[in-house]
């Protein structure tokens, strides 16, 4: 079932091997060169070269396949939409394999690593297929729709044991891992509080309903969701502002910044409250606006997650404050580091986490890096940095924000059971009914 998600048209790759060696550092800069990047510039046999499947190629799914290249051959691609599916094909010099059902690219014995860059509703049941199918992934974020499909793929993970990167690639970016380990190692004191800010969720309706494109196949882009008449605002780009298929800012920047504020937290949420005005219209966009929540973790930090503000992470300490988003790292303890650097084998997170893991290779640019990972673990068969039980954690916070400001009333939350603790309506909302036919 080969799905698509956004407008952005797909534009082939353009990078030759050695503008990509120098621009990663390893032609001057003395970096060692995994066996997979190695593989994928030449020094090692093309037939050593993972071949990879590619599910779900508009924008993101775009963007990840391409990056898959650096590492591997993509060989088939699969999406719902015939249009995407058929960009996607001629853009492969390699002439993929190309299908409309994403079980039928699952079922091939010669693909070892699948990318999934659909609409969030499909993330858990193709992960969950391709881990039993026996493929590595990389899957976009956020890696669920519910909690309870977090707890079902992270089950699934640990029994076929295998490498899932999640694509929360801030972690592989410098400034964010960064300002994780300095408020983890203590650099602003005893952390109080911290600021996430998101951005506005969009608004519109009542949207139309219209025949059914000829070239998607609408019934396999629904999924589990319920059936209902095709909406041109219900697919591609704008699928993230319907609760059916996604949770708005909330889950789309939220599995980036609430990740990283999480990582540095380093606790566990136990109390979600906050408001937020819910769009009235039957036919129109349903996620939150105009929201604002607060989330209080068993250590005592509390986050507070706006939709409005500079888009980043604000770190607030005893001792100092640090902020952080994708153009800039500030504060008095990242203007100390040069003079006080700090100890790496102590605080480099990657690390300090899980000491069994292998280092990111190189320093190529994050989202690069975050792929590279990917086939580093691959190859070591370690959890690469964005793994599926802290991913997760992560999205469960979002989807449990969300659900606050939907019920319109805090919960509390017993992070170890996984359950809202004396609330029965907000419990059932942890899973989502499932259409027949397309249950994980």
């Amino acid at each position: 079932m080969k799905l698509s998600m956004n407008k952005t048209k797909m534009q082939p790759l353009n990078t030759d091997r050695r503008s990509f060696l120098k621009a990663a550092g390893w032609l001057s800069g003395g970096f060692f060169v995994s066996t997979p990047a190695r593989r994928a510039f030449g020094a090692l046999s093309p037939n050593d070269r993972p071949r990879i499947g590619a599910i779900g190629l508009r924008y993101q799914g775009t963007v990840i396949a391409n990056q898959s290249r650096f590492f591997g051959d993509v060989v088939a691609v699969c999406d719902v939409d015939k249009n995407v599916r058929e960009q996607a094909k001629a853009s492969f010099g390699s002439t993929p394999l190309a299908f409309e059902d994403y079980q039928e690219l699952l079922a091939r014995k010669d693909i070892d690593v699948v990318t999934i860059g659909t609409p969030d509703h499909w993330h858990t049941k193709m992960l969950i297929d391709a881990c039993r199918a026996g493929k590595d992934v990389y899957c976009e974020k956020p890696l669920t729709l519910t909690v309870d499909e977090g707890k079902k793929l992270c089950d699934v993970v640990k029994q076929t044991k295998r490498v899932v990167q999640v694509g929360s690639w801030q972690r592989s970016d410098e400034r964010f891992r960064t300002a994780a380990e300095l408020v983890r190692a203590g650099r602003i004191g005893k952390l109080k509080s911290v600021e996430v800010v998101l951005g506005k969720n969009a608004t519109g309706g009542p949207f139309p309903s219209s025949p059914t494109p000829k070239h998607i196949q609408w019934d396999l882009w629904q999924g589990q969701t319920p059936d209902v008449p095709y909406v041109e605002e219900r697919s591609h780009y704008t699928f993230r502002w319907w609760w059916e298929y996604s949770g708005g800012q909330m889950t789309d920047w939220g599995a980036h910044h609430i990740d990283i504020a999480q990582w540095a937290i380093n606790s566990l949420p136990v109390r979600f409250e906050g408001n937020s005005l819910m769009p009235k219209e039957q036919s129109g966009y349903n996620v939150p606006v105009d929201f604002e929540s607060k989330v209080t973790y068993a250590n005592g930090v509390e986050m507070t997650i706006r939709d409005h503000g500079e888009n980043g992470i604000l770190f607030q300490g005893e001792q100092g404050r640090i902020f952080v988003n994708r153009g800039k790292l500030t504060g008095a303890p990242v203007d100390e580091l040069q003079s006080r650097p700090l100890p790496r084998n102590k605080w480099q997170l990657y690390q300090h986490d899980h000491p069994d893991r292998p280092l990111l290779s190189g320093k190529l640019e994050a989202i690069v890096n975050h792929m590279g990972n990917l086939f580093d673990c691959i190859e070591s068969r370690h959890a690469p940095i964005s793994d599926v039980v802290s991913q997760h954690r992560s999205v469960s916070t979002c989807h449990l924000a969300n659900i606050s400001l939907r019920l319109g009333r805090p919960l509390q939350w017993d992070p170890n059971k996984e359950v809202c603790i004396d609330d029965a309506e907000a419990n059932t909302m942890l899973s989502r009914e499932q259409r027949k036919g397309y249950e994980i």
